[in-house]
């Protein structure tokens, strides 16, 4: 693993200086053959959003549109695509930003990645977020989060792999998603530097990073904003957009 997201100090026997503790942690891994840039963030003590819509309800779509809306002593200090949408950017599945709810909850099956099930939901709540099955959380947290997405295919459910994973897969495409911790105190996004299949995806966050659950977001439109790793993806214009809000620099 290699480190990327601390600042070093001077190279004279300085070592590394100590990160704030709202400044998210991006590192490189590799894992059987495959790269993963991983961004970890602790909702315990960092603003983590979702961003969607500005104020005159147009999508944001990139990056800097974001960081821009933010305005004077708060910049993006992460961000990634959270989940598939239509032509116009409106999210396929529920979405809920600042409380309020702009998409219902999808549970039935439908074609493409979204409607295998079983699929989940991107929940933020104070101090703490989770990723849950989309059932499941229609039984327990619908209703109390601040901010949601939903997307599909769940990659990990209570420490199993999504059962129509196949290991000889040779789907492959660049991908992008979100694993959580029991607890909801360890949030860790991944975006793969190479076309993987599901399953690898998927044993990635499971085996390498320990993580009970994961949510897969995107695969044509995976991208990345990692500023303390000098990376801000354009292309196309997104959908929905999770995002960790810090002071500026």
């Amino acid at each position: 693993m290699i480190r990327l997201g601390l600042k070093l100090a001077l190279a004279l026997g300085f070592g590394a200086v100590a990160a704030p503790a709202w400044a998210t942690q991006c590192t490189e891994q590799d894992y059987k053959g495959n790269t993963y840039v991983v961004c970890e963030v602790a909702p315990a003590t960092e603003d983590i959003r979702l961003f969607l819509y500005d104020d005159k309800g147009e999508p944001y779509g990139q990056f800097d549109a974001v960081d821009q809306s933010l305005g004077e002593g708060k910049r993006l200090a992460f961000g990634m695509n959270a989940g598939m949408y239509h032509e116009d950017r409106a999210p396929v599945g529920h979405y809920v930003e600042n409380g309020e709810e702009v998409m219902r909850v999808v549970p039935n099956a439908g074609p493409g990645n979204f409607g295998m099930l079983p699929n989940g939901v991107f929940c933020i709540r104070d101090g703490r977020a989770d990723v849950v099955e989309t059932l499941k959380y229609q039984k327990t947290l619908e209703g109390q989060c601040r901010f949601a997405t939903q997307s599909g295919p769940m990659l990990v459910i209570d420490g199993e792999l999504h059962p129509r994973f196949l290991p000889d897969s040779t789907w492959r495409y660049l991908r992008n998603g979100v694993g959580t911790s029991s607890d909801g105190q360890r949030v860790v996004f991944v975006i793969s530097r190479n076309a993987v299949t599901f399953h690898e995806f998927g044993s990635f966050f499971r085996d390498a990073l320990g993580l009970p659950q994961a949510l897969y977001f995107d695969g044509n439109i995976s991208r990345l904003h990692a500023p303390s790793i000098g990376r801000s993806d354009g292309g196309r214009r997104m959908g929905p957009v999770v995002g960790v809000v810090a002071p500026a620099e």
